[in-house]
Protein backbone atom coordinates (compact mmCIF):
# COMPACT_ATOMS: atom_id res chain seq x y z
CA UNK A 1 0.00 0.00 0.00
CA UNK A 2 2.96 2.34 0.34
CA UNK A 3 2.98 2.69 -3.49
CA UNK A 4 -0.70 3.62 -3.48
CA UNK A 5 -0.12 6.11 -0.66
CA UNK A 6 2.79 7.68 -2.52
CA UNK A 7 0.68 7.95 -5.66
CA UNK A 8 -2.20 9.49 -3.69
CA UNK A 9 0.23 11.92 -2.03
CA UNK A 10 1.65 12.81 -5.46
CA UNK A 11 -1.86 13.51 -6.82
CA UNK A 12 -2.63 15.77 -3.86
CA UNK A 13 0.58 17.71 -4.39
CA UNK A 14 -0.21 18.04 -8.11
CA UNK A 15 -3.74 19.23 -7.40
CA UNK A 16 -2.45 21.91 -5.03
CA UNK A 17 0.02 22.95 -7.73
CA UNK A 18 -2.77 22.97 -10.34
CA UNK A 19 -4.91 25.19 -8.15
CA UNK A 20 -2.07 27.68 -7.62
CA UNK A 21 -1.16 27.76 -11.32
CA UNK A 22 -4.74 28.15 -12.51
CA UNK A 23 -4.83 31.48 -10.63
CA UNK A 24 -1.79 32.71 -12.56
CA UNK A 25 -2.80 31.38 -15.98
CA UNK A 26 -5.66 31.28 -18.48
CA UNK A 27 -6.35 27.62 -17.62
CA UNK A 28 -8.84 26.09 -15.21
CA UNK A 29 -7.56 23.92 -12.36
CA UNK A 30 -8.71 20.83 -14.27
CA UNK A 31 -6.86 21.92 -17.42
CA UNK A 32 -3.67 22.63 -15.47
CA UNK A 33 -3.96 19.18 -13.89
CA UNK A 34 -4.09 17.63 -17.38
CA UNK A 35 -1.15 19.77 -18.55
CA UNK A 36 0.84 18.55 -15.54
CA UNK A 37 -0.06 14.94 -16.46
CA UNK A 38 1.27 15.64 -19.95
CA UNK A 39 4.44 17.14 -18.51
CA UNK A 40 4.88 14.04 -16.38
CA UNK A 41 4.38 11.78 -19.42
CA UNK A 42 6.90 13.74 -21.52
CA UNK A 43 9.54 13.82 -18.78
CA UNK A 44 8.84 10.25 -17.58
CA UNK A 45 7.80 11.58 -14.18
CA UNK A 46 10.67 14.07 -13.95
CA UNK A 47 10.73 17.78 -13.21
CA UNK A 48 12.93 18.94 -16.10
CA UNK A 49 11.66 19.26 -19.66
CA UNK A 50 14.63 19.75 -21.97
CA UNK A 51 14.91 21.64 -25.22
CA UNK A 52 14.80 18.54 -27.48
CA UNK A 53 11.62 17.12 -25.98
CA UNK A 54 9.99 20.55 -26.09
CA UNK A 55 11.05 20.95 -29.71
CA UNK A 56 9.35 17.62 -30.48
CA UNK A 57 6.13 18.90 -28.88
CA UNK A 58 6.28 22.07 -31.00
CA UNK A 59 7.01 20.07 -34.13
CA UNK A 60 4.62 17.14 -33.68
CA UNK A 61 1.70 18.90 -31.97
CA UNK A 62 1.82 22.42 -33.44
CA UNK A 63 3.56 21.65 -36.75
CA UNK A 64 6.40 24.11 -36.16
CA UNK A 65 9.40 23.41 -38.35
CA UNK A 66 11.77 26.35 -38.00
CA UNK A 67 14.74 25.34 -35.83
CA UNK A 68 15.81 28.89 -34.93
CA UNK A 69 12.31 29.98 -33.96
CA UNK A 70 11.63 26.76 -32.01
CA UNK A 71 14.81 27.43 -30.04
CA UNK A 72 13.68 31.01 -29.39
CA UNK A 73 10.22 29.80 -28.27
CA UNK A 74 11.95 27.46 -25.80
CA UNK A 75 13.93 30.41 -24.45
CA UNK A 76 10.77 32.51 -24.12
CA UNK A 77 9.19 29.73 -22.00
CA UNK A 78 12.40 29.18 -19.98
CA UNK A 79 12.11 32.23 -17.72
CA UNK A 80 14.95 31.29 -15.35
CA UNK A 81 17.23 30.38 -18.28
CA UNK A 82 18.37 27.05 -16.81
CA UNK A 83 17.87 25.23 -20.15
CA UNK A 84 14.97 23.18 -18.80
CA UNK A 85 11.28 23.96 -18.41
CA UNK A 86 9.86 23.49 -14.92
CA UNK A 87 6.21 22.48 -14.50
CA UNK A 88 5.33 26.13 -13.91
CA UNK A 89 7.24 27.37 -16.97
CA UNK A 90 5.45 24.73 -19.07
CA UNK A 91 1.97 25.75 -17.87
CA UNK A 92 2.51 29.52 -17.85
CA UNK A 93 4.27 29.40 -21.24
CA UNK A 94 1.38 27.44 -22.78
CA UNK A 95 -1.07 29.87 -21.18
CA UNK A 96 0.35 32.71 -23.30
CA UNK A 97 1.07 30.47 -26.31
CA UNK A 98 -2.52 29.20 -26.48
CA UNK A 99 -4.70 31.79 -24.74
CA UNK A 100 -2.61 34.89 -24.16
CA UNK A 101 -4.11 38.36 -24.16
CA UNK A 102 -2.88 40.64 -26.94
CA UNK A 103 -0.43 42.29 -24.51
CA UNK A 104 0.93 38.92 -23.37
CA UNK A 105 1.34 37.70 -26.95
CA UNK A 106 3.08 40.93 -27.98
CA UNK A 107 5.55 40.60 -25.07
CA UNK A 108 6.09 36.93 -25.89
CA UNK A 109 6.73 37.51 -29.63
CA UNK A 110 9.01 40.43 -28.78
CA UNK A 111 11.06 38.17 -26.48
CA UNK A 112 11.28 35.52 -29.21
CA UNK A 113 12.57 38.09 -31.72
CA UNK A 114 14.95 39.92 -29.33
CA UNK A 115 17.68 37.34 -29.90
CA UNK A 116 20.34 38.84 -27.61
CA UNK A 117 17.83 39.82 -24.89
CA UNK A 118 18.90 43.48 -24.83
CA UNK A 119 15.33 44.82 -24.86
CA UNK A 120 15.37 45.82 -28.55
CA UNK A 121 14.87 44.14 -31.90
CA UNK A 122 17.79 45.45 -33.93
CA UNK A 123 18.24 45.73 -37.69
CA UNK A 124 20.58 42.71 -37.54
CA UNK A 125 18.03 40.62 -35.64
CA UNK A 126 15.29 41.51 -38.13
CA UNK A 127 17.61 40.66 -41.00
CA UNK A 128 18.57 37.28 -39.49
CA UNK A 129 15.00 36.24 -38.77
CA UNK A 130 13.59 37.42 -42.09
CA UNK A 131 16.46 35.77 -43.96
CA UNK A 132 15.87 32.59 -42.00
CA UNK A 133 12.15 32.49 -42.84
CA UNK A 134 12.40 33.74 -46.43
CA UNK A 135 15.42 32.03 -47.90
CA UNK A 136 13.49 28.75 -48.01
CA UNK A 137 10.83 30.41 -50.18
CA UNK A 138 13.01 32.29 -52.64
CA UNK A 139 14.91 31.18 -55.70
CA UNK A 140 16.97 34.36 -55.94
CA UNK A 141 20.73 33.88 -56.02
CA UNK A 142 21.34 36.60 -53.45
CA UNK A 143 18.20 37.42 -51.48
CA UNK A 144 20.13 39.61 -48.98
CA UNK A 145 19.45 42.87 -50.81
CA UNK A 146 15.71 42.21 -50.93
CA UNK A 147 15.70 41.33 -47.23
CA UNK A 148 17.57 44.54 -46.36
CA UNK A 149 14.86 46.48 -48.24
CA UNK A 150 12.15 44.72 -46.22
CA UNK A 151 13.98 45.54 -42.96
CA UNK A 152 13.96 49.22 -43.94
CA UNK A 153 10.24 49.09 -44.77
CA UNK A 154 9.49 47.37 -41.45
CA UNK A 155 11.51 49.97 -39.54
CA UNK A 156 9.69 52.78 -41.32
CA UNK A 157 6.34 51.29 -40.30
CA UNK A 158 7.12 50.10 -36.76
CA UNK A 159 9.91 52.31 -35.37
CA UNK A 160 7.72 54.94 -33.74
CA UNK A 161 10.50 56.72 -31.84
CA UNK A 162 12.89 56.71 -34.85
CA UNK A 163 15.95 55.22 -33.13
CA UNK A 164 16.54 52.59 -35.84
CA UNK A 165 15.50 49.65 -33.66
CA UNK A 166 12.26 48.37 -32.17
CA UNK A 167 11.52 48.68 -28.47
CA UNK A 168 8.69 46.78 -26.79
CA UNK A 169 6.71 50.03 -26.93
CA UNK A 170 7.25 50.38 -30.71
CA UNK A 171 6.23 46.77 -31.19
CA UNK A 172 3.10 47.08 -29.02
CA UNK A 173 1.95 50.28 -30.79
CA UNK A 174 2.53 48.73 -34.21
CA UNK A 175 0.62 45.52 -33.45
CA UNK A 176 -2.29 47.50 -31.96
CA UNK A 177 -2.47 49.46 -35.23
CA UNK A 178 -2.05 46.36 -37.42
CA UNK A 179 -2.37 42.95 -35.76
CA UNK A 180 -0.76 41.12 -38.69
CA UNK A 181 2.56 42.57 -37.49
CA UNK A 182 2.44 40.37 -34.36
CA UNK A 183 4.44 37.64 -36.12
CA UNK A 184 6.27 39.98 -38.50
CA UNK A 185 9.61 38.16 -38.17
CA UNK A 186 8.47 34.55 -38.34
CA UNK A 187 5.83 32.19 -36.90
CA UNK A 188 6.21 31.68 -33.15
CA UNK A 189 2.56 31.18 -32.15
CA UNK A 190 0.49 28.14 -33.09
CA UNK A 191 -1.73 28.05 -36.14
CA UNK A 192 -5.41 28.47 -35.21
CA UNK A 193 -6.34 24.91 -36.23
CA UNK A 194 -3.59 23.32 -34.11
CA UNK A 195 -4.37 25.59 -31.18
CA UNK A 196 -8.09 24.82 -31.29
CA UNK A 197 -7.48 21.09 -31.63
CA UNK A 198 -5.11 21.07 -28.66
CA UNK A 199 -7.56 23.06 -26.50
CA UNK A 200 -10.53 20.87 -27.53
CA UNK A 201 -8.49 17.74 -26.73
CA UNK A 202 -7.40 19.29 -23.45
CA UNK A 203 -11.02 19.92 -22.49
CA UNK A 204 -12.04 16.36 -23.35
CA UNK A 205 -8.92 14.84 -21.80
CA UNK A 206 -7.80 13.34 -25.11
CA UNK A 207 -4.44 15.01 -25.51
CA UNK A 208 -1.75 12.49 -26.36
CA UNK A 209 1.51 14.24 -27.07
CA UNK A 210 3.79 12.67 -29.60
CA UNK A 211 7.35 13.29 -28.47
CA UNK A 212 8.98 10.82 -30.80
CA UNK A 213 12.02 12.33 -32.46
CA UNK A 214 10.93 14.34 -35.47
CA UNK A 215 12.30 12.99 -38.72
CA UNK A 216 14.67 15.52 -40.19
Amino acid sequence: SSGINAEYGGRKVQQKLAEAMSKKSHFSKDEVDKLLDMYSAITAGGTRLDRNKFRDVLHNTFDMTDEILMDRVFRAFDKDMDSNLSQEEWVLGLSVFLRGTLEERVAYCFNVYDMNNDGYISREEMFQMLKNSMVKQTTEEDPDEGIKDIVELVLKKMDHDHDNRLSMDDFMKSVKEEDLLLEAFGPCLPDTKYREKFLADLESGNVILDVSQAKS
